[in-house]
């Protein structure tokens, strides 16, 4: 069964009526050239489309362990990588980050079970979110959630170009589930991992991640 994510609610309706109200605006405005008509119409049903599959929130049931890591959400393995996390950590970490592309599924998923230990919110800019500063300048969020394997686990959700809003649902002290819903970026475009060196990384650059499916680590 398809369904949307609840972020996606308001936008999908005002969408959907704006679409709507268009299609007939323009089959009374332009009922004596068929073509033109018929491509504005094309186009605004497009348009709507495209906005429903950003919001899609596909059931994905995940193999729940404390003995793996699961990629948070779909999209491009594009960085795997040993840098300097100065937030939190302010030590070396081993970086994983996945780039959604528009067509991907944008919902944000817990990649383990545990703790949250932190969660904060950066305004910041909105540079393309493969910017090598995307990390540290543009919008995001920072949640760090301790895991009974892995120990203290990092994930940040980046704004990209085109992304206005991040979600975050995680709450300082609050326990999460694996695979769980934990926020959504607003046509937004990265999430970064981080792990502690050594750790041993499932996937490597160019691979597809699916969200709740994929093992981005494995102990």
């Amino acid at each position: 069964m398809l369904k949307f994510h609840p972020e996606g609610s308001k936008i999908i309706l005002i969408s959907a009526l704006i679409t709507v109200l268009g299609i007939f605006g323009v089959d009374y405005l332009l009922h004596d050239n068929t073509v033109i008509r018929i491509i504005v119409q094309c186009i605004l049903l497009f348009l709507l489309i495209m906005i429903l599959q950003f919001f899609r929130d596909p059931t994905r049931v995940a193999d729940n362990s404390d003995n793996h890591v699961l990629a948070p959400v779909d999209g491009k393995v594009v960085v795997i990588e040993e840098v300097f996390e100065p937030e939190y950590f302010k030590d070396k970490r081993l970086m994983v980050s996945i780039f959604m592309s528009p067509i991907n599924v944008h919902v944000t998923r817990y990649a383990v079970n545990g703790i949250v230990k932190y969660s904060k919110y950066h305004p910041g800019k909105f540079l393309v979110a493969w910017h090598p500063k995307a990390s540290e300048e543009n919008e995001r969020t920072t949640v760090v959630i301790e895991n009974r394997v892995y120990g203290e686990i990092m994930y940040r959700q980046i704004a990209g170009a085109l992304a206005k809003r991040i979600v975050n649902y995680a709450v300082e002290g609050m326990r999460v589930v694996q695979g769980k819903d934990a926020g959504f970026i607003k046509f937004g475009s990265r999430v970064d991992l981080y792990f502690p060196i050594g750790t041993e990384i499932n996937v490597k650059l160019g691979d597809k991640a699916i969200g709740n499916k994929t093992i981005i680590s494995k102990k």
